[in-house]
């Protein structure tokens, strides 16, 4: 007995801010971001828009898709860097908008990996007969935390949601989850960071005046290490699995940086046109960054069944995670 996905859905906020406007704020300019990022543009929670508002939005989406009840569930997983509190979890806010007063609620984090590592919970809680189906959810307002001063780190990233509802495959032929890796490399955990309002800065005039609450990153340092992770992460799930690169029928890597996505394809050996792209409109979403791309392929049709997707992130912590999946179709 397997895992599969049943549903999958996103949700993206509505303001967009691109290039031209950050022109405006920092000193860059938009041919110096594109080339160094790929991105053109990101969208943008409302001010009075919160991590589960976006959220919530995404796994409507997800469990209208599996037409899964929200009362059929027996577990929430959000994973998530910017969760609406420190507690409690987002997940349980969710559960309660969601009227999902059956499932057990929790975040998780694992930053930019943070869906990867939710997936493969799921996967180990489907095992049991207890529970038949989960959601899961990578969901993020990282412009909450992002200081536009900042020209290195403000320009990366953006908002949004993805969400799937995992279920129990009925055989390995419909089995979608195949292998699944996740690990972690704690050592680097000051590379990127959110330095203040935890138990060990807590929030004081001098953690605000130093502007410690706003993301931090060591950005030569993480590109050095997503440059190597991706491809090791990419060959081992291979691997595991007896398959080889051109086996593949998409490849959806993490969307942190247009360099670090054309160094993996080279080094895994998966063409450009096997691989989905969305950096350049959505930025650097974190954990929603993964289930936003597979749910976009879902809906441009760019994904049959059968299919076989390798799935692959690296965030802070430092994590890192893949999983191979046969795409169970409709």
């Amino acid at each position: 007995m397997g895992a599969e996905i049943l549903g999958i859905g996103y949700h993206l906020p509505d303001k967009i801010l691109n290039n031209k406007d950050l022109e405006k704020m920092l000193d860059t300019s938009e041919s110096w971001i594109v080339e160094r990022t790929g991105i053109h543009e990101r969208r943008i929670a409302d001010d009075n828009q919160a991590t589960s508002d976006l959220a919530f939005l995404a796994a409507q989406n997800a469990l209208s898709k599996a037409n899964v009840d929200p009362m059929q569930l027996d577990l929430i997983i959000c994973a998530t860097a910017t969760p609406d509190k420190l507690f409690p979890s987002t997940a349980c806010i969710l559960q309660d908008r969601l009227g999902a007063s059956n499932a057990a609620a929790f975040d998780l984090s694992a930053a930019c990996t943070g869906f990867i590592y939710a997936l493969t919970v799921a996967e180990k809680f489907l095992s049991s007969p207890d529970h038949s189906y989960i959601l899961i959810i990578g969901a993020e307002a990282l412009s909450k935390v992002l200081d536009y001063t900042e020209r290195n780190v403000s320009i990366l990233f953006g908002d949004g949601a993805g969400a799937a509802v995992i279920g129990k495959s009925k055989g390995t032929d419909d089995n979608s989850i195949l292998q699944s890796y996740i690990g972690s490399d704690g050592s680097g955990h000051g590379l990127l960071h959110l330095p203040a309002g935890g138990s060990a800065l807590p929030a004081s005039n001098e953690t605000i005046n130093d502007r410690l609450h706003y993301m931090k990153m060591n950005g030569n340092e993480v590109f050095r290490f997503a440059t190597k992770v991706m491809v090791d992460v990419s060959t081992k799930l291979l691997d595991m699995a007896n398959l080889k690169p051109e086996q593949v029928d998409l490849f959806i890597p993490h969307q942190a940086n247009i360099r670090i996505i054309k160094t993996a394809m080279k080094r895994i050996n998966i063409p450009e046109h096997k691989t989905f792209i969305n950096i350049d409109r959505c930025a650097n979403m974190s954990a929603a960054s993964i289930p936003v791309a597979l749910a976009e392929a879902e809906e441009r049709q760019l994904i049959k069944k059968g299919d076989i997707l390798l799935l692959v992130g690296f965030g802070a912590g430092l994590t890192y995670g893949g999983t191979l999946l046969r795409w169970r179709g409709n």
